[in-house]
């Protein structure tokens, strides 16, 4: 017999992929080579030359083409690649043009309508945001994110799970969020259940512009109130809570967890806003649409740095050039991603629940069963907590329609509770909390 089992591992190359760590093989000099790429395209404005082959936007999209064609050519064609386009006009757009996406997906084996998302935008900007012309590198802001979603797709490609990851690359970002709506609306046409976007937006610099520095943290931003509640949903969640637990808040406390469960020298510094102040990227339209969504950025920013002609100007050095990245940093937040998308791809959905906890001395919770779920997890939280605190955790019951649990003493009126799902393998998915507009899916059913 175990003679038998050691050929069986030998020969099962998906087995062995599934028992690595796929954060090893992430590589600072690709990160940094896919940069310096990205930057000698001259300007990837989204109003610049559509089909050049050496500047342009139109050539930045077909090099990152053929980067996933050669990863997919590599994993036996397991990426499926994919040009969402439309034409736009807008504020920035006074003429119609092209948006177009790079979008490669690795299809999951056994549900792979459950996807996960990681995403960043191609296109780069100088001062003027109608200046097409100038050189306009973009080196953090975004080739950084480009370079990370291209270097997961690498050491990702040709690994067995049961759900769907994408990779993306999206355009006309700086000109108004089209390549975010263009992907968000491609997602809900495929009919998608999507159960993260992790946007990767200025990720690759550890200094500020007043010259402090942090390499230990990424900011991780999620809504609180959900984008897609309307009037009456607010209502509920104003009563019986739900303005700090949206699905996106959710996703920010479980890569905070991740995070702190892997010692190597990243923290997440949960910024619990749906963006910058004042200041928006491609996530946005996965939020207004009802997918949970969060935003990867650095620490601190420098802005000196972004959306800036490249100039010297009383001594100061102005421009998004490749000599102000920090490249071991870039590969840190990559390994976070990578990390979160190894975890995601391999759990079941966070679970849909019911709750009742009023005008008694204990609370009901029921849930649908779900499907790749081995078990359940029972959290609580104290309605001014931070952080969920394990309350138990249960076997799944595959013959009941409906599971649920009464949970004594714990009063309905003192603490928001949560249930995650977890896989055979241990995986874990992020908690769904049983408040209204909890629900890992979009508003329109509740």
């Amino acid at each position: 017999m175990r003679y038998f089992l050691i050929i069986a591992l030998l020969l099962s190359p998906l087995l062995v992929l599934a028992q690595d760590d796929p954060t090893e093989e992430v590589s600072t000099q690709r990160l940094e080579a896919d940069v310096e790429k990205l930057v000698s395209f001259g300007t990837r404005h989204t109003l610049s030359d559509p089909a050049g082959t050496e500047r342009g936007i139109g050539a930045a999209r077909a090099w990152a083409t053929s980067e996933f064609a050669e990863i997919s050519a590599d994993c036996g064609d397991c990426l499926e690649i994919v040009h969402p386009r439309r034409m736009v006009t807008g504020d920035r757009i006074p003429e119609p043009v092209l948006i177009e996406n790079v979008v490669a997906i690795m299809r999951g084996s056994e549900r792979p309508n459950e996807v996960t998302i990681v995403q960043a935008h191609i296109d780069s900007r100088a001062s003027d945001v109608m200046d097409a012309k100038s050189q306009a590198p973009g080196a953090n802001d975004n080739a950084s994110g480009s370079a990370l979603v291209i270097e997961a797709a690498r050491v990702m490609a040709g690994r067995d799970y049961p759900t769907t990851i994408v990779f993306a690359l999206l355009s006309g970002e700086e000109q108004g969020l089209f390549g975010g709506e263009l992907l968000a609306d491609y997602a809900r046409e495929q009919g998608w259940t999507v159960k993260a976007v992790l946007n990767n937006d200025v990720v690759g610099g550890s200094c500020g512009s007043d010259g402090y520095c942090d390499a230990g943290h990424v900011r991780v931003f999620s809504e609180g109130v959900r984008a897609d509640a309307d009037e009456d949903m607010r209502a509920q969640m104003r009563s019986r809570g739900g303005a700090n637990d949206s699905p996106s808040r959710n996703l920010s406390r479980w890569i905070d967890g991740l995070a702190k469960s892997n010692s190597d020298g990243l923290e997440v510094r949960q910024v619990w806003r749906s963006d910058r102040m004042g200041r928006g990227g491609d996530h946005l339209p996965f939020l207004d649409r009802g997918f949970p969504a969060i935003r990867f950025s650095v620490a601190v920013e420098d802005y000196e740095r972004q959306h800036q002609d490249v100039r010297t100007r009383f001594g100061v050095s102005y421009g998004d050039t490749v000599d102000e990245m920090d490249f071991d940093y870039l590969a840190l937040v990559t390994r976070l991603n990578v990390r979160a998308l190894d975890q995601l791809a391999r759990t079941p959905m966070p679970p849909e629940i019911q709750i009742d906890g009023v005008v008694r001395p204990d609370v009901q919770l029921e849930w649908l069963p779900v499907a790749g779920a081995a078990s359940y997890k029972i959290w609580r939280r104290a309605t001014d907590a931070r952080d969920w605190e394990l309350r138990m955790q249960l076997p799944a019951d595959n013959a009941a329609d409906l599971n649920s649990i009464t949970l004594a003493p714990d009063r309905g009126d003192d603490w928001i509770f949560g249930i995650s799902s977890v896989a055979a393998d241990g995986a874990e998915s992020p908690v769904s909390s049983a408040v209204p507009g909890g629900a890992f899916r979009p508003l329109g059913g509740e």
